[in-house]
C-alpha cells in the first residue's frame, strides 16, 4: 500500500468508529478522510460480539452522556434503520423484581427512565407479567415496549457504505503501531506503509488507552478487558422467551447481571457473564495474551478495583466454570428453564475503562487535544447511542481541527 495523505485518520472501524466517519464527512465535505482497522472486516470485535439490544435508556443516571446519548441515539438509529432498509424488532423489554428487597431498586429504574425521557415505560404486577412473558415470574416487573434488537454488525457496515459513498476511505488489514508528529503533520506506522495524517479520532475500543498513548498523551484509564459468555436457548425451548427479561441490576456493578434475549435473527441467548480476560480479544477461556495479562496486572487501578469487587470476580468465575450455577441464576427469572433447555453460546468482550483509583467508569469519557479526539470509553449502550456519540464526536472534531466555527 503507498503512503497515503488525509486530514484526519480515524483509528478503529467498529460502530462509534464508523457513525463519527459518516458524520464528518458531512460536516467537512471536500476532506481527506480515511478509517483504519487491523481486521479484514469492519466491525468485528465489540460491534460484532454485542447482544444486538436498542437500549431504551433505563438505566443511566440522568444528566450524563449515557442518557442523553442512548435516548436520542435510539431514536436517531431507528430513523436510519427506516431511511436504509434495515430490520429491528421493537419486541419490548421486562426488568423483573423476583424479591421484594428489589423493588426500592425497581421504582428508582422507573424514575430515571421517565426522568430521561424514556417513552411508554410500565410497572406490571404478576398478573400483567405473565400476559406479557408467561413463563417469567416475579413480584414486579417494569415494562419497555420500545426496547428492540438488532443486527449491528449490518448497522456498521451501512454506516460504512455512507462513508465510502460520500468519498471516504477504509482501510483494512493494517495495523498501527505507532504513531509520530513530523512536523505539522502525524505518521502512523504500520504493518504496511505509513499514513500521514493532520489529525486522528481515536475509536479503538479495546485498545483506545494505547492509541493515546502512542500519541503521547496519558488518558488516565486503563481498558481492563471482561469477557461475557453466553448459553443460548435450545431451537425446542425459544418459545419460552417471547422478548427481552432482564434481572434488576446491582448499583454497585457496571453490568446488568445474566438475562434472557432474543436476537433479531431468532436466537435466544441467556447471558452474559463478566469475567476477567486474559487477552483484550480473549473471546474464549484459553486465549492468552502475555502483554495483556501484564499490562492488566501491572496496573495499580485494577488491584485497587480488584480488592472492592473480588467476592464478586469469584461468583462470575465460579459461574463461568460451572453450568448449574449459571441456570440457577436463569431460574431466578424464570423458574421453569433447565439445564437441558440451554447449550453453550458465544461471547464478548467489554472494553472496561479502570482509573488509577480503581473506580470503573460508568459514563461515556471522550477527550481532545494535540491535533486529536480520544473516544476513551463508550461500552453498553454505545451501539444503540452510535450516532449521538457520532455526531458528537465529529462536531468536536471538526471544531477542534479549525474545518468549521
Amino acid at each position: 500500500m503507498a503512503s497515503a495523505d488525509y486530514d484526519v485518520v480515524i483509528i478503529g472501524g467498529g460502530i462509534v468508529g464508523l457513525s463519527t466517519a459518516m458524520r464528518l464527512t458531512q460536516l467537512c465535505p471536500g476532506r481527506g478522510i480515511a478509517v483504519v482497522d487491523k481486521e479484514k472486516e469492519l466491525a468485528t470485535h465489540q460491534s460484532g460480539h454485542n447482544s444486538g439490544v436498542i437500549h431504551s435508556g433505563i438505566y443511566y443516571r440522568p444528566g450524563s452522556r449515557k442518557a442523553e446519548f442512548c435516548v436520542t441515539g435510539g431514536k436517531l438509529l431507528t430513523r436510519f434503520c427506516d431511511e436504509n432498509g434495515i430490520s429491528y424488532d421493537r419486541c419490548g423489554k421486562i426488568i423483573l423484581a423476583t424479591r421484594e428487597e428489589e423493588l426500592p431498586r425497581l421504582e428508582e429504574l422507573h424514575r430515571r427512565g421517565n426522568e430521561n425521557g424514556v417513552e411508554g415505560l410500565e410497572m406490571l404486577g404478576p398478573g400483567e407479567l405473565r400476559e406479557i412473558e408467561p413463563n417469567a415470574e416475579g413480584v414486579r416487573a417494569l415494562h419497555s415496549p420500545n426496547t428492540g434488537i438488532i443486527d449491528f454488525i449490518q448497522v456498521a457496515r451501512t454506516y460504512g457504505d455512507k462513508f465510502r459513498q460520500a468519498g471516504g476511505d477504509t482501510i483494512t488489514d493494517t495495523r498501527v503501531q505507532g504513531i509520530d508528529r513530523v512536523g505539522d503533520s502525524l505518521r502512523l506506522r504500520t504493518n504496511h506503509s505509513p499514513i500521514n495524517t493532520r489529525h486522528i479520532i481515536n475509536c479503538a475500543g479495546l485498545h483506545a488507552d494505547r492509541v493515546a498513548r502512542m500519541m503521547g498523551v496519558s488518558p488516565g484509564v486503563k481498558i481492563v478487558p471482561f469477557r461475557g459468555e453466553y448459553y443460548v436457548l435450545r431451537p425446542e425451548s425459544r418459545h419460552k422467551i417471547k422478548g427481552l427479561i432482564y434481572p434488576v441490576p446491582d448499583p454497585a456493578m457496571p453490568f446488568l447481571g445474566v438475562h434472557f434475549t432474543r436476537t433479531i435473527h431468532g436466537i435466544v441467548e441467556a447471558g452474559p457473564n463478566a469475567v476477567l480476560a486474559t487477552s483484550r480479544e480473549g473471546y474464549t477461556k484459553t486465549k492468552f495474551s502475555l502483554g495483556d495479562t501484564l499490562d492488566t496486572f501491572t496496573y495499580g487501578g485494577f488491584w485497587k478495583m480488584s480488592r472492592r469487587f473480588w467476592k464478586v470476580g469469584i461468583g462470575e468465575t465460579h459461574r463461568s466454570y460451572m453450568k448449574s450455577v449459571f441456570v440457577k441464576d436463569l431460574q431466578r427469572l424464570m423458574p421453569s428453564i433447565e439445564s437441558r433447555d440451554v447449550e453453550p453460546g458465544g461471547s464478548g468482550v467489554r472494553a472496561q475503562a479502570v482509573d488509577s483509583t480503581g473506580r470503573l467508569l460508568d459514563d461515556f469519557h471522550i477527550e481532545e487535544g494535540g491535533g486529536a479526539v480520544h473516544v476513551l470509553n463508550a461500552p453498553s449502550p454505545g451501539a444503540t447511542a452510535s450516532l449521538a456519540i457520532g455526531n458528537h464526536v465529529a462536531g468536536l472534531a471538526a471544531k477542534s481541527f479549525g474545518y468549521v466555527n
